[in-house]
């Protein structure tokens, strides 16, 4: 089959467009999307200046949607001094997994002369994911830690390294799955912060305890079209999944999604499109203004309890 935009091959079909695109068309059509959302998220600043740049974190992980992520930002803002990249990769311990990981991360900021910043929860909460696993004090999936002490450690350093943004790879079909997900849970609040701090004008956001706002480029990029110009661009991807990752209602979410996009193509994108409408009405009606939020008495991270999440579970770890 010939390219819809040329003669060249095809290299894939995108069923919700009916469009064929070679290589090339790909790699535009890929690019071409985070650009925009770059744009319609007003995510470079009018006043940014070589002088003043932007500092913008990318969680880089080693898979294929942060290195696709981190291939295209670098690319696009190679000959901008407004903007200055730090690619952080977080271990976690995992024998194995992350080391392999960690590799391609290593190799893809050293091709892309990035600055690339490690961290690990051995140094961070004297915890390893494997011996969290192995031990599990608090009878929870491996992925309730590991959200948690990742999120906690992305938010930091972002903070410790000046971010102005703190990027990471979500694509698509994550954010669809995760829509379903809110959606099927009821559970409005999240709903309403998908809105706060995902959508819209950075500087038209209501800004939370100072957070660094998160932004998530590859959102309207499809999960298969991400793997496939990765592999074509031949770039350093890890492609093993973690072997402790047992989100099994996300799972089903995943097998229900891929299911109604095979048999309706333009699900993933009309799900979004509710869904952020629906999140716009969500922030209206609910506001963490009233919500007392405080300073974690142990690490200082903004929490509506006396101690945070992440140091209760670290805390938890640790008495094992």
């Amino acid at each position: 089959m010939d390219c819809t935009k040329c003669d060249r091959e095809a290299v894939m079909h995108a069923a919700y467009s009916g469009a064929h695109l070679c290589e090339r068309h790909l790699f535009e059509s890929v690019e071409r999307r985070v650009r925009r959302r770059i744009r319609e998220d007003d995510m470079l600043p009018d006043d940014a200046t070589p002088e003043d740049p932007e500092t913008w974190v990318i969680g880089l992980s080693g898979g294929k949607d942060s290195v696709v992520l981190t291939d295209i930002i670098e690319e696009t803002f190679a000959e901008d001094p407004r903007v200055e990249l730090v690619a952080l990769t977080i271990h976690e311990g995992i024998e194995g997994y992350r080391d392999e990981s960690l590799a391609a991360c290593e190799q893809l900021t050293a091709d892309r002369d990035v600055r690339h910043e490690v961290v690990t929860y051995a140094d961070e909460f004297d915890v390893e994911m494997d011996d969290v696993v192995e031990d599990d004090p608090m009878d929870m999936a491996a992925c309730a830690y590991c959200g948690v002490f990742r999120r906690d450690l992305l938010a930091k350093y972002a903070e410790a390294y000046d971010a102005d943004k703190l990027l990471t790879g979500h694509n698509l079909d994550d954010e669809a799955e995760t829509a379903l997900m809110n959606i099927l849970e009821g559970n409005v609040e999240q709903v309403a912060k998908h809105f706060d701090a995902s959508l819209g004008p950075f500087d038209e956001r209501t800004p939370k305890d100072e957070m660094i706002p998160r932004a998530k480029p590859l959102r309207d990029v499809p999960e298969k079209e991400v793997a496939l110009y990765a592999q074509l661009r031949d770039l350093p991807v890890h492609m093993e999944e973690c072997p402790h990752s047992s989100e099994a209602f996300r799972g089903e979410i995943q097998d229900l999604l891929l299911k109604l996009e095979e048999n309706h193509p333009g699900t993933r994108h009309s799900i979004m499109a509710g869904y952020e409408e629906l999140a716009g009405l969500a922030a209206d009606q609910y506001s963490d203004e009233d919500a007392d939020v405080g300073e974690c008495e142990e690490c200082g991270a903004p929490t509506t309890r006396d101690r945070c999440r992440k140091c209760a579970l670290v805390e938890a770890v640790n008495a094992v």
